[in-house]
């Protein structure tokens, strides 16, 4: 496919594939190999550059990022030009496959949905830097956008001794404003299928077209199988709510708020003061009101003393990568100083 930009030199694609150890048995069975797409840029062979992680939002895969965009720039072109101008010091990025029958993944575990957490770190990362001698204690990064954003966000919260950097574009916090709205048109949906959930995925996978609505929908359920599962359940789906009235449950809600990076940050905080950098944006008119969640999670970051960057911009949540010629740069600076 046409480059945007032919003249700039461009770096490789490599396609890894990786068998999960952590991933076997998980309950909605999703495939246990998965695809790897590294960028290594032009004129290295990865040696001794940083390591970036793309974890990407719901309904994606990480070799998404990889594919030819019309009418734009995908990833590796954006870091071609990047790196080619100098704006950013050479890296090399994984793109991980965690895509999901549920339509996308959190990055956590989850008994339900699979070790997500372990995959990045156990297994993704070492079997990347040993492939090609990058990354390496000091040197690692991850960053993402919507769910990928929340991935990343959770990530540097939990284990800020492995990961040094990260970057959260319009990530998932604030459950409140974010996710109890939905659970409304979710119960409608269900109603078709008697509140069957295994059979609303199933009939949603053999549909030959599905509604933009009915991606809320799953996405929800994921979220309900990240946060919350029951393994006695169909795909470990339990709702946060009376599926006749829409009452919240308050002790499955709980667990949900549990997973709020709002809520981690209370205990998870001041960890983040390991990072050689943390960059935190969002769309000042995110259709998903996930700016309040953004601003909230800056102000308590401030009052905690942990150094961040904090942006917003004039913009809702729909395609904004190009605020990666932002937030890439960064990382990479701070972790190859």
């Amino acid at each position: 496919m046409t480059r945007r930009d032919p003249a700039t030199p461009a770096g490789t694609i490599h396609r890894l594939s990786l068998d999960s150890a952590v991933l076997k048995g998980n309950l909605i069975g999703d495939p246990t190999l998965r695809a790897i797409d590294v960028y290594v840029p032009h004129g290295h062979d990865g040696r001794g550059l940083p390591l970036l992680v793309d974890v990407v939002g719901f309904t994606g895969g990480g070799p998404v990022h990889t594919n030819w965009k019309n009418f734009g720039e995908n990833l590796p072109e954006r870091l071609d030009r990047l790196i080619a101008t100098g704006v950013m010091p050479p890296v090399v990025v994984a793109f991980p496959d965690c895509f999901t029958t549920l339509g996308g993944n959190q990055y956590v575990n989850s008994a339900a949905m699979g070790r997500w957490d372990d995959f990045l770190r156990a297994e993704c990362v070492p079997f990347v830097e040993s492939k090609f001698g990058c990354g390496g204690a000091g040197k690692r990064g991850i960053f993402g956008k919507s769910s990928g954003g929340y991935g990343a966000m959770v990530h540097a919260l939990l284990h800020p001794d492995f990961w040094n950097a990260a970057a959260v574009h319009s990530g998932d916090m604030g459950f409140e404003l974010l996710y109890r709205h939905e659970f409304v048109p979710v119960l409608r949906a269900l109603s078709k299928n008697s509140g069957d959930i295994g059979k609303w995925v199933a009939d949603f996978w053999d549909s030959k077209k599905f509604k933009d609505s009915d991606v809320h929908i799953i996405m929800i359920l994921a979220q309900a199988a990240s946060f919350d599962p029951d393994v006695t359940a169909p795909c470990g789906v339990r709702l946060p709510v009376t599926l006749d009235t829409c009452e919240i449950i308050p002790e499955r809600w709980a667990n949900w708020l549990k997973w709020d990076p709002l809520s981690l940050v209370e205990e998870r905080g001041p960890g983040l003061k390991a990072l050689k950098t943390l960059y935190i944006d969002c769309g000042d008119v995110d259709q998903y009101n996930l700016v309040y969640g953004a601003r909230r999670m800056h102000k308590r970051l401030t009052s905690m003393n942990v150094p961040h960057i904090y942006e917003e911009f004039p913009d809702n949540h729909s395609s904004v990568d190009y605020r990666m010629d932002v937030s890439l740069p960064i990382l990479a600076k701070a972790l190859t100083a």
